[in-house]
């Protein structure tokens, strides 16, 4: 694995830190007007999702680890666990539901989402970017509300609760943004 040094780090960069295995969420590049420059990182433990703010100076030397990314196609939950299956060789894994989060009601049966592999262990899942969901339930569209930015409240059918724009009813099929869990677009 390569070594990089510390004003090197970027946020996205899984690094091999203390002994785990660590994302950089948020990186911040100081150059104080006494002493030498650093980057602040805060880092995301992706194993246990502890979180942790350390100082790299650019002399300071960390390994960058690569994740291999595949992507595997979501069969079923059972016991607060995920099965997922490889397409190309229909190898099956399960990963801990709580892995995704609030990102868990927009995983559909049969949906094909990346799973973030180190050596064997899988260790993350990013869902795609975008997902077609159903509104159960929201106000009604009310005549000459077309106000800019003004939204409404609306249950999907997934159970998530959104903001979405007045014009929109219930029954109707919109397009929902996974990474920001917020209304994209008509679908």
């Amino acid at each position: 694995m390569p070594k990089i040094n510390g004003n090197e780090i970027k946020p996205g960069f899984i690094l091999e830190h203390d002994g785990g295995l660590w994302a950089a969420v948020k990186v911040n590049h100081v150059k104080p007007g006494k002493g030498g420059a650093f980057a602040q990182v805060e880092l995301k433990n992706l194993r246990d999702g502890r979180k942790l703010n350390e100082r790299f100076r650019s002399e300071d030397k960390v390994e960058r680890t690569e994740l291999e990314n595949k992507d595997q196609q979501f069969l079923y939950e059972t016991d607060g666990r995920l099965v997922f299956m490889d397409a190309a060789t229909y190898e099956q894994i399960e990963i801990d539901a709580e892995l995704l989060g609030d990102r868990r009601p927009f995983l559909q049966d049969g949906m094909t989402a990346t799973v973030q592999y180190f050596g064997d262990e899988a260790l993350n899942v990013t869902l795609p970017q975008k997902v077609k969901c159903r509104i159960v339930e929201t106000e009604p569209v009310q005549k000459g509300q077309t106000a800019a930015n003004s939204f409404k409240p609306a249950i999907l059918d997934n159970g998530v609760r959104i903001m979405i724009p007045p014009f929109i009813g219930p029954d109707e099929e919109i397009i929902v943004h996974t990474e920001l869990l917020e209304y994209s677009e008509r679908a």
